[in-house]
């Protein structure tokens, strides 16, 4: 099992939203299909066929709790696997 995947099972769980990183939360993202664009601080990812655009900061080196829920939440919703 791969990092990624390993982290992608974090996320799922719930149990640890305040100990993924930023850079973990960017790949897993990216795992799943989602295009990147940067603007200052804010990385903003959207793929086709989800009408939900996510728009994340970091917090330090670590991803902010919130908007790990709301992956968390995207990826059950739609169904997400990795590509």
């Amino acid at each position: 099992m791969s990092k990624i995947e390993k982290t992608l099972l974090k996320i799922l769980s719930g149990f640890s939203d305040r100990d993924i990183s930023f850079s973990e939360l960017c790949g897993v993202l990216k795992y799943l299909g989602f295009e990147e664009r940067i603007k200052g601080s804010h990385h903003i990812f959207f793929k086709d066929g989800i009408k939900e655009i996510l728009n994340i900061q970091s917090r330090g080196i670590k991803a902010k709790p919130y908007q790990v829920k709301q992956v968390r939440n995207i990826i059950l919703e739609y169904r997400l696997r990795g590509e």
